[in-house]
């Protein structure tokens, strides 16, 4: 468990943002040039960054690790998931 997730530090209940950014997950940067060089364009849409941000953005309990609160456990509308749909949607509607 990250010590921001500690049991005197859960976020439940908790309703401001996160601030600033973290550290990219390894591999991120070869993903991108992986798919910078393919010869058919992708668009990879990374959400990492706004999922990270958001106090709700983390599955907790959901992962089946156990029933206590690492992290947030808010996947209510309009939550994470419902973020991530609308910047699809709109990515569809652009191209």
């Amino acid at each position: 468990m990250l010590p921001e997730f500690s049991r005197e530090n859960h976020c439940l209940n908790q309703t401001k943002p996160e601030e600033g950014s973290m550290p990219s997950y390894p591999g991120v940067d070869i993903v991108e040039s992986i798919l910078s060089n393919m010869k058919n364009q992708v668009y990879w849409l990374d959400i990492t960054l706004q999922t990270q941000l958001r106090i709700d953005g983390h599955p907790s309990i959901y992962t089946g690790r156990g029933t206590s609160y690492e992290d947030c456990s808010h996947w209510c509308l309009a939550g994470a998931p419902d973020t991530w749909n609308e910047i699809l949607y709109a990515v569809l509607l652009g191209n």
